[in-house]
């Protein structure tokens, strides 16, 4: 049996992102038009749809729907942003901006993944979106952005993660440790970050961005 992933599409917008609170229309209906199958591994491609986060190689994971809906919606980009999005997966999130925003930057530290998501992309027609490999705690971009997401969860949001923002730009990051991290969103205002909480959930950590490993006598 061949499987619908138009109809699977729409009961994941309706039944899972919706639900959870994501009701911005232009990220509805990139949800809706963005073939997901196309950049989840073949072995999971009938999950593409699924309430789960999906493995990738090199031990990385593509997040839940739910969760990229909520980062889509947080960054309420209009178009004219350049963004970057540290920790590139699957490409799929790059796609998604890609659709929101002017242009998207993408990094993947391992390089299997990263020339796999830029051929995904360019067969998609996501010409807009560049892929990099490269390691998010030594690359420098040599520019600033409008919007950034962090794909990995983090101990605690990287100073030097900040120092890419804009004037008036925001990153999305999960930060904490588990079971009980917390998304936010950083506001980079005149008078220093602002951080609005958004929700809670539970992300893999961004390589070298773990907590610092605790010593017990």
């Amino acid at each position: 049996m061949t499987l619908d992933f138009a109809k699977a599409r729409e009961a994941m917008v309706e039944q899972q992102v919706r639900p959870w609170d994501v009701l911005d229309p232009r990220v509805l209906n990139v949800l809706l038009r963005l073939p997901r199958e196309a950049y989840v591994p073949e072995a999971h491609r009938a999950l593409a749809y699924a309430d789960i986060a999906l493995p990738l190689a090199h031990g990385e994971s593509m997040m839940k729907p739910v969760v990229e809906g909520r980062v889509l919606q947080a960054l309420a980009l209009d178009g004219s942003e350049d963004v970057l999005d540290i920790g590139t997966g699957s490409g799929f999130l790059a796609a998604c901006l890609g659709r929101l925003a002017r242009s998207v930057t993408s990094i993947e530290r391992h390089a299997e993944l990263a020339a796999q998501a830029q051929a995904t992309l360019l067969a998609q027609g996501a010409t807009n979106v560049s892929v990099a490999h490269a390691d998010a705690f030594t690359w420098e971009p040599g520019r600033q952005f409008d919007a950034i997401v962090v794909g990995g969860a983090v101990d605690a949001v990287p100073e030097r993660f900040l120092g890419w923002l804009r004037p008036g730009g925001r990153l999305f990051a999960v930060r904490g440790r588990a079971p009980a991290m917390e998304a936010v969103l950083v506001h980079a205002d005149v008078n220093g970050p602002r951080i609005e909480s958004l929700f809670e959930t539970d992300l893999a950590y961004l390589a070298g961005a773990e907590p610092a490993p605790a010593f017990a006598l």
